[in-house]
């Protein structure tokens, strides 16, 4: 049985209580949540990870993307950049490999990650096809369900899967007008197979067979948004708005399955739209857990888009949105190396947290009293093990001079919560 089907049984499994535990929440309303599709824990029977929740009333989780490119083939640089993951606190990792072996990689990458994994297998089905083949066109609905199934077998958790790019999608694309028509590389290789073949997607037409695989390995299906806006003059607009009609049916079917689904979302949107992308993704995908590319509120960051990512996944997150997808400094610009990853990280998981705040999250709010109870007591090593990146304060604090490592050297002797503390207290000694 899956995760759903044991949900609905009334079963409370050690997972479930362990999850349950994590978020400070009742094992029965994980439970129920579960067995109605609003929240998922995307873990593989064949992957031996710590569990998480994504969904309902959870902490807003974050993922981070590696994987290697033609021009950029380091095992070693990518298992670095896991590390770099793991000790800033990812709560998943996808492999975007479209270079070397990429079989390989994945298998290293399942057996050191502690954390969820995740793939988009039509990358790797693409590359095949145009390795074997010279054309991602010559590709065949079996080589791409042939590639889905040996991720799930192999320990993968959740996969990107773009089913929600139709013929019908693609008609309305060519008649919308759009600046930049699409950037999803998984939906640009599979709008190429449908025109070359003048097919439907196997994805969509095929997806039966989708869920079968999904529920044999218990496996997350992120169905993907293969027309999420690339800038914002595309934002919230009819393409996008077809796809979504389209994943919101995809995933009554994945739950009355018992299968478990997350509904992608965009990409770039100006700020003032982000809070109706996210009511209008609740409402037609019936709750389902979303899982946003930022959404980057300006299409001019280059090399900072992390801050614009941050700036729109805050707001995302605070108004539904259940898991974020990092954005690197690097992104629209090159592969990002070491220290993008660990920046873009820290980004996403500071818009998380302010999210949660915003929201009310418990455990959230509690780590913002501890900070400030550190900072009245000018209690450095608790502010240094509370902040995002205790490295980085840890250094910055060993260049305060001698005579102010109590206060900041900004201040100084004039540090304003010492000033105020002795006042306060040679008043109340009158």
């Amino acid at each position: 049985m899956t995760r759903i089907e044991i949900a609905r049984k009334g079963i409370i499994t050690d997972e479930i209580k362990e999850v349950a535990l994590s978020e400070g929440i009742s094992h029965e309303r994980l439970a129920s949540d579960i067995a109605d599709g609003l929240t998922v824990i995307p873990r593989n029977e064949n992957h031996n990870i710590k569990p998480i929740g994504i969904g309902r009333g959870l902490r807003t989780k974050v993922n981070a993307n590696i994987g290697t490119s033609k021009d950029k083939l380091s095992f070693a640089e990518e298992m670095e950049k896991l590390d770099v993951l793991i000790k800033y606190s990812a709560d998943a990792v996808m492999d975007l490999s479209t270079g070397g072996p990429i079989k390989d990689l994945r298998r290293l990458l399942l057996r050191k990650s502690p954390i969820s994994v995740g793939t988009v297998p039509i990358y790797e089905a693409a590359v095949r096809a145009a390795e074997v083949h010279g054309t991602i066109a010559k590709m065949t609905p079996d080589d791409l369900f042939n590639v889905i199934e040996g991720h799930a077998e192999e320990g993968v958790d959740f996969v990107t899967v773009h089913c929600g790019l139709t013929r019908k999608a693609i008609e309305r694309l060519k008649y919308e007008g759009r600046v930049l028509d699409i950037v999803s590389r998984g939906g640009a290789f599979l709008l190429e197979w449908m025109v070359y073949n003048d097919k439907e997607n196997p994805l969509y037409e095929q997806y039966d067979r989708l869920i079968e695989i999904a529920k044999k390995y218990d496996l997350t299906l992120s169905l993907g948004d293969g027309l999420r806006p690339g800038c914002l003059e595309d934002a919230t607009d009819r393409s996008q708005l077809e796809e979504l009609l389209t994943l919101g049916e995809l995933r009554d079917k994945a739950l009355e399955a018992g299968v478990q689904a997350i509904i992608e979302g965009p990409g770039h949107v100006p700020l003032n739209q982000i809070e109706l992308n996210i009511r209008i993704q609740k409402e037609i995908c019936k709750g389902a857990p979303f899982y946003v590319l930022g959404p980057l509120v300006t299409d001019i960051a280059m090399g900072y888009d992390h801050i614009a990512a941050a700036i729109g996944g805050a707001i995302a997150g605070a108004a539904g949105a259940d898991f974020l997808c990092y954005v690197t400094p690097a992104e629209h610009i090159r592969l990002p190396n070491i220290e993008d990853v660990k920046e873009g990280l820290i980004a996403s998981k500071i818009a998380a947290h302010a999210a949660d705040i915003a929201r009310g999250v418990p455990y959230a709010i509690e780590l913002d009293k501890k900070m400030a109870r550190c900072r009245k007591n000018l209690d450095w090593n608790g502010q240094i093990a509370l902040s995002f990146n205790p490295d980085k304060v840890r250094e910055w604090r060993a260049e305060v001079p001698p005579t102010e490592k109590e206060v900041c050297s900004m201040c100084g002797e004039f540090c304003a919560i010492r000033t105020v503390e002795k006042a306060l207290r040679k008043d109340s000694s009158k």
